[in-house]
């Protein structure tokens, strides 16, 4: 149903119930006052609100009105809940260098707030291929893998030549000129080699999160459906 009560935005309270988590507030473009009443709005008929891209201000106008919302920084994420999701299966958020930090942390912190059980491997790029070859059991134990990375962009082929898990891959806008900031990653990963590869939007940590997702929560529920059936 829509929400009448803000002449600025039309809510979507519905979408916990189509798609299992609520609307999410993107703050670029919002005043801090919006982002604080858009976000008391959808906490008055969710158990949970999250808001992405979002600076100090916004945070301390939430929390205004939110006393228990929390900030990260690193993720540019608030978060509020009144009853956290019960978190299930296994998603591993692996980055390829310390620089493509602040995307793979949007994607871990939503993740974690959409329910799931994050792993996360930092600073794992090829540059030095012995990293990331040494985290292969988690590769091949999650039910999905977010693999961030900028530069080259090679990382999420070098996972999905290593495991039979799908992978989310997420470019950065991280490198020198010629990565156009992170057109050359993108491009690079639309391109790899190995199946089992799907590629979000530059930058797009939260987009990443909520593909992983939600194939994790199917994997989940679907090794639970026999004993259920028992």
């Amino acid at each position: 149903m829509a929400d009448n009560g803000l002449s600025y935005a039309t809510l979507d309270h519905e979408r916990m119930t189509r798609t299992g988590f609520p609307e999410v507030i993107f703050c670029p473009g919002k005043t801090d006052g919006q982002i604080a009443s858009i976000a008391a709005s959808i906490a008055n008929r969710s158990p949970l609100m999250l808001a992405t891209r979002a600076s100090e201000g916004a945070f301390r106008a939430v929390q205004a009105q939110l006393p228990d919302a929390t900030y990260d920084a690193t993720a540019r994420i608030i978060a509020w809940h009144r009853e956290a999701l019960p978190k299930v299966g296994s998603v591993a958020v692996v980055s390829a260098g310390t620089s493509d930090g602040p995307v793979a942390a949007e994607a871990s912190v939503a993740l974690a707030c959409m329910g799931n059980h994050v792993s996360e491997v930092h600073d794992v790029g090829i540059a030095g291929l012995h990293r990331v070859l040494a985290h292969c059991e988690l590769l091949r134990t999650a039910n999905v893998i977010v693999a961030v990375a900028g530069m080259d962009g090679a990382l999420p082929a070098v996972i999905a030549g290593l495991t039979t898990k799908p992978v989310i891959a997420t470019p950065t806008s991280v490198g020198y000129g010629a990565s156009f900031d992170g057109l050359a990653a993108l491009l690079a990963m639309l391109n790899a080699c190995p199946g089992g590869v799907a590629v979000v939007n530059i930058d797009n940590g939260f987009g990443a999160a909520c593909i992983a997702s939600r194939i994790n929560h199917a994997v989940a529920a679907a090794a639970e459906a026999p004993l259920n059936a028992g």
